[in-house]
């Protein structure tokens, strides 16, 4: 835009310094209004980033919700006016970092979520008028809330439903019948339960429920698998305990092995694997052994002792020819008794004398008795296989070449005898221990890099300062392009006039001064025009000022 500076002397002098207001004032409508939309737009990128960055980021408020408490949880979102977005297909529901504790509190008071379980809660609405048997559904039904609630809160188990069976118990019946229970349970991937938390869940279920027995409770898993034990179950197979014993017996053994030949070998280039018979029957043998006492110097114990003695004697009877000598009684006997009982008759003259002697001796001695009750351990090892692949050994020349080589003889024999000492090898048990050499053939990895722009870190950061730098952008061309052209020139300073000169006119398009006297200009330069314009006005004031005169009162040229 070419300005046309004009002087008149007989106009007031204008002041050289003006204030901004005026300045803007005097600016033409286009510049006023590029201004204005400048100002405008700034206004309101410095909103937006405003409120993009007290908005914040986004938090999970709940995750796995059920369909209906979600749809009350957005519900009640969008009459508190509180943003929020959804993440994982709808399964979690975010709100701004800033708010989530606030509106937790919120929807608490609402009574949301209110779950897909309910428990005791159920009492809480009873009705008025509610028969017997409601009453005591809706107990049946609290019931079963709660245990799935306790079960549910295990770390393992991701879902859980409980069916109780409570018969109606009625003082009129002989036998009444006993209630039971079943449990479904649904596990994370990859976890299990062992034998003493079904136990435990079987507890639980039986102690909350009078007269249950924990035999009349059934658990079973998502696959339709019985957990707890029957009695048609045993002696089957090994159950989860004892697998889990063998499996650390032979996992304990083979981190012998690593950690005994890894340092050898180097990482990666080795492979073992321990399998382990284990024996879990049991067995209880019982045996008694006698042992008479032998020998000068074994010890005698007598336990009872028993001596019987009897002796009679009958009067000697006259016999032979009568005289003074044959009717003398017999002299006693003076031999000693060696048997047990012997009768001696002696005859002397012509009588005879009759006696006898008895004499039983019983000893008792103690017999020695050896009992012997033996019961086998559970859980030996029987036997023990081990098998182990060594790769072959790296070498690398002077030149950067690198070759594999076998291992020799003796080495396989020291790493033979090492597994063997590491997993305590013995011949008459039946164990085995095999070690061979064998290359490892590494599958060669395809490295696919990602372009820059499709990394995802970039990816990230992009979507992170996307906002904030697309609303800098816009502020940027808006300030260049509308604001600061319109205040640069505002903020010029005016032309300085010649002494004894004003300008009383400035014209914002170019225009040719007609004339005879006038010159023609020599070029198309602006700064020339001005200086021809300059001495124009220096040398003919007056024809300049009625030109000028002419063009405010819109007469022709």
């Amino acid at each position: 835009m070419d300005n046309a500076i004009v002087a008149n002397p007989s106009l007031p002098l204008v002041q050289q310094s003006a204030g901004l207001g005026q300045r803007l004032a005097e600016l033409p409508g286009r510049t006023k209004l590029n201004l204005a939309l400048g100002i405008a737009g700034l206004a309101a990128v410095v909103l937006a980033m405003t409120m993009w960055s007290s908005q914040g980021d986004y938090k999970v408020l709940y995750a796995n919700l059920s369909d209906k408490d979600g749809g009350a949880i957005l519900a009640q979102l969008s009459q508190m006016n509180v943003p929020y977005k959804h993440a994982d297909g709808g399964a979690a529901i975010l709100v701004p970092a800033a708010q989530v504790h606030d509106v937790r509190l919120k929807l608490a008071s609402a009574g949301l979520p209110k779950g897909s379980v309910v428990g005791y809660e159920l009492m809480d609405g009873a009705r008025f008028g509610q028969t017997q048997f409601q009453e005591r559904l809706t107990f049946q039904r609290g019931l079963e809330g709660e245990l799935t609630r306790s079960i549910t809160s295990m770390s393992a188990v991701q879902n859980a439903r409980v069916h109780l069976a409570l018969p109606n118990q009625n003082g009129f019946f002989r036998e009444q019948q006993k209630p039971t229970a079943s449990v479904l349970l649904t596990m994370y991937p990859g976890r299990t339960l062992d034998r003493t938390q079904i136990a435990g869940i079987v507890h639980l279920v039986s102690s909350s429920v009078p007269e249950m027995n924990p035999k009349a409770v059934s658990v079973l898993d998502q696959t339709g698998a019985l957990l707890t034990d029957s009695e048609s179950a045993h002696g089957s197979g090994l159950d989860a305990q004892q697998l889990q014993y063998v499996n650390q017996i032979e996992s304990g053994y083979t981190k012998r092995i690593f950690d005994l030949l890894e340092p050898i070998v180097g990482r990666d280039n080795l492979r073992a694997s321990v399998t382990a018979d284990v024996d879990f029957s049991q067995t209880e043998a019982t045996s008694e052994e006698f042992k008479p006492n032998q020998g000068a110097d074994a010890s005698i114990s007598v336990r009872s002792q028993q001596t019987t003695e009897q002796s009679g004697s009958t009067g000697a009877q006259a016999s032979g020819i009568p005289g003074a000598t044959s009717n003398q009684p017999p002299v006693a006997a003076t031999a000693p008794l060696t048997g047990a009982s012997q009768p001696l008759i002696t005859a002397q003259g012509g009588g005879a004398a009759a006696g006898n002697s008895r004499r039983d001796a019983t000893t008792n001695y103690e017999v020695d008795k050896t009992v012997r009750v033996t019961r086998n351990a559970t859980g030996s090892v029987k036997r023990l296989n081990a098998a182990v692949v060594v790769n072959h050994r790296t070498s690398t020349d002077a030149k950067g070449k690198t070759t594999t080589v076998p291992l020799t003889s003796d080495e396989i024999e020291k790493i033979t005898s090492l597994v063997r000492e590491s997993i305590g090898f013995k011949q008459d048990r039946g164990d085995s221990v095999k070690v061979i050499n064998a290359p490892f053939k590494v599958a060669p990895v395809d490295k696919t890099e990602l372009p820059l722009w499709r990394q995802p870190e970039l990816i990230d950061l992009l979507r992170a300062g996307l906002v904030p730098g697309g609303l800098a952008l816009v502020a940027v061309l808006v300030f260049f392009g509308m604001v600061r052209p319109a205040m640069r020139t505002a903020l010029a300073p005016a032309p300085k006039p010649e002494p004894g000169r004003s300008l009383n006119a400035v014209v914002d398009d170019a225009q040719s001064l007609p004339g005879p006297d006038i010159p023609a200009l020599a070029g198309p330069s602006n700064l020339e025009l001005l200086n021809d314009a300059r001495t124009l006005a220096k040398e003919n004031p007056q024809a300049v000022a009625g030109i000028v005169r002419g063009w405010v009162n819109g007469e022709a040229a």
